[in-house]
């Protein structure tokens, strides 16, 4: 019988001892960096998905998961197990199981970014949202019309219509998902300006400071000279002056435009054409930020009725109250153009 009993109390040590070193060996398999991962890795825990299933899809991407049967053990001391999350989930470097199983509980998936830049046009937002690796493609065969029904906005013109700014997305999200964030956030921010505007602008809607906006943006790359563009336009809008500005000039012409504004392309009668019509032009030219829709519905006060690039390559412009001030400073553009062309350096051309 004492025998027994000390069989069974070194069985017990023993079993102790096998749980003391299995705990040790877990503890060191959850706390340890996966390894074999390549740069921007990532798992997908599709719906319905399993631990089975993960360390399956790490070891086909050459990642040594470690032993299949800590995983649930793991999930199970980490709150995981159950409750997983569908999803794509980033593996950076040093990355450990138990990090990326709380991850997986958590839901926290991996969001890439999209940005749309200011001042694209939409075929530009459209060509660049095709080229998204993992983005689903739902609206390649949508005219604008069609999308604009799509994201609730029939009838409106897509053009101007996006705000520019940085989207997160994740692995299932489509081109239409940041479509109708971005809709809808042009729609916030356009509101917003709108009910803030300065008091006494020749702007009847809203749709009409979004398209001087869209002049602003195309005008000037520089921050501080927005409002002070703005400021030009809004007075010759009020004086019945016609804006005669180039960039609309050149998005009527479409494709026909090859980067160079000749002065017949200046006397050619398009709806978009401010050399020959009057007011605004029907629609947005591109996609403003909010700055430019700030500068639009907050214009500088001041005389200048004219401005023209300056020409340094800074991109700013100078400004002038009369013709006579706009003349010159043109041909003083003109000359250091000139003077730029013939030492080899182009600097910026007039837009």
């Amino acid at each position: 019988m004492k025998r027994m009993r000390t069989r069974l109390a070194l069985l017990g040590v023993l079993v102790a001892m096998a749980l003391v070193w299995q705990g040790v060996q877990l503890a060191r398999f959850a706390n340890t960096p996966l390894r074999g991962m390549s740069t921007d890795a990532s798992v997908v825990l599709p719906r319905g998905g399993t631990l089975t299933g993960v360390v399956r899809a790490l070891r086909a991407q050459g990642v040594e998961p470690g032993p299949a049967w800590y995983w649930p053990l793991l999930a199970r001391l980490t709150g995981a197990a159950g409750h997983l999350q569908a999803g794509e989930y980033a593996l950076p470097p040093g990355i450990t199981p138990r990090a990326l199983l709380q991850a997986m509980r958590d839901g926290k998936v991996l969001q890439r970014r999209f940005t749309i830049v200011e001042g694209w046009t939409v075929r530009d937002l459209r060509a660049a949202l095709a080229r998204v690796p993992l983005l689903r493609q739902e609206t390649a065969g949508m005219d604008e019309a069609a999308l604009m029904a799509a994201l609730g906005a029939p009838g409106q013109p897509a053009e101007g219509r996006f705000l520019p700014e940085t989207y997160a997305w994740v692995r299932g999200d489509s081109d239409l998902d940041l479509l109708r964030r971005a809709h809808a956030a042009m729609q916030r921010a356009l509101d917003e300006a709108w009910r803030t505007r300065a008091d006494g602008l020749p702007l009847r809607t809203p749709t009409e400071a979004l398209i001087l906006a869209s002049i602003v943006e195309k005008e000037t790359g520089v921050a501080e000279e927005r409002a002070k563009i703005a400021g030009v336009f809004i007075r010759r809008l009020q004086r019945g002056m016609r804006l005669q500005t180039d960039p609309t000039v050149i998005y009527g012409m479409g494709p026909r435009y090859a980067g160079n504004l000749r002065r017949i392309d200046l006397m050619t009668d398009t709806p978009y054409n401010t050399y020959t019509r009057e007011g605004l032009p029907p629609t947005p030219i591109a996609l403003p930020g909010k700055a430019a829709l700030h500068a639009a519905t907050h214009p500088e006060p001041g005389d200048a009725l004219y401005f023209v690039a300056l020409g340094d390559g800074s991109g700013r412009h100078v400004f002038s109250r009369t013709l006579d001030e706009h003349n010159a400073a043109v041909r003083t553009y003109l000359q250091r153009l000139r003077a730029q062309r013939e030492t080899g350096n182009p600097g910026e051309t007039k837009q």
